[in-house]
């Protein structure tokens, strides 16, 4: 399985980075849970080295989890790939807006809880396993 990136980053990794794991835009693996991410490291890199990402295209990304074709991808706090937690929602006991001001604009702010990197191209049983995702960019 080989990835067909389109568009690679370079970055100075900040920290230790593990090849085939989800990068943030300062350069270090994710460390939590559906952070927004700059792309998937292509190889192993310590602390100042040079690191070239997949950013754009496909690419294999290591799991985390369970993962089925289709799902839709988040990172894990190791920086592996897991599926998406779930759609987003209105809280049950959600005061019911009937402002036509805040019609069509009930949910604000820049990026929702989840970051979603991308779609699963192929299934994981579990962990440990290396996957083709798209990004979706």
């Amino acid at each position: 399985m080989q990835s067909r990136s389109i568009h690679a980053e370079n970055v100075v990794a900040s920290g230790a980075v593990t090849k085939r794991r989800f990068v943030g835009f300062d350069g270090a693996q994710a460390s939590v849970q559906g952070q927004k991410v700059l792309g998937v490291s292509q190889y192993d890199a310590a602390d100042g080295d040079d690191l070239a990402l997949d950013a754009i295209g496909t690419t294999v990304v290591e799991t985390g989890a369970a993962i089925a074709k289709g799902d839709s991808i988040i990172t894990d706090a190791q920086g592996r790939a897991i599926p998406a937690t779930g759609a987003l929602s209105i809280g049950a006991g959600a005061t019911p807006v009937t402002s036509t001001a805040a019609d069509g604009a009930i949910l604000t702010g820049a990026d929702l809880p989840e970051f979603v990197v991308g779609d699963a191209l192929a299934a994981a049983s579990g962990a440990g396993k290396f996957i083709e995702i798209i990004f979706r960019r």
